[in-house]
């Protein structure tokens, strides 16, 4: 029987697990030098459900929404989208235990969607912080695709997307 507060535990957990990672990632990513039309990063997780997998890309973006790029080919500056966490396991089941796990889980979604969202969040802030985030003079954000609101890593809180591009 799976449980809300044991899927959850575990999530933390695996997560957790690969916090030295990412932090080591972000480090190297905060030495770079970024285009001049860089107004924001936005860290955005690709997760995948039914894997129980997830990966993180950085995005530069403008304040109009939009990715900037190297267009000049400047080996010098970064612009574009990089991964910074690869494609990793947040959350183990036996496969005989996944027709069980997705029956709990679609009974429970509207209470386990925001508690993941948040999961997320916060150990990515976490890492973030660690990895020396708070020195970044852009403004940062975690961002879950096709949601309207984001979480803004130096402010410690949601914001609605419309906040982040003005």
């Amino acid at each position: 029987m799976f449980t809300v507060d044991e899927y959850m535990g575990s999530i933390k957990a695996d997560l957790e697990k690969e916090s030295a990672l990412l932090i080591g990632n972000l480090k190297n990513v905060f030495t770079y030098k970024f285009a001049s039309g860089t107004d924001l990063l936005e860290f955005v997780p690709s997760i995948e459900p039914t894997r129980f997998e997830v990966s993180i890309r950085m995005f530069s973006m403008d304040k109009d929404g939009s990715e900037v790029f190297n267009e000049a080919n400047d080996t010098a500056i970064f612009a574009g989208s990089e991964e910074v966490l690869p494609e990793t396991a947040y959350y183990h089941v036996n496969d005989e235990q996944l027709d069980e796990f997705f029956d709990f889980y679609e009974q429970n979604e509207e209470e386990l969607m925001p508690q993941e969202q948040q999961a997320f969040a916060d150990w990515f802030r976490e890492c973030w912080e660690a990895a020396g985030g708070e020195s970044l003079k852009l403004p940062s954000y975690f961002a879950f695709h096709d949601e309207a609101k984001s979480y803004d890593l130096k402010n410690r809180r949601w914001v609605d997307d419309e906040e982040k591009w003005t």
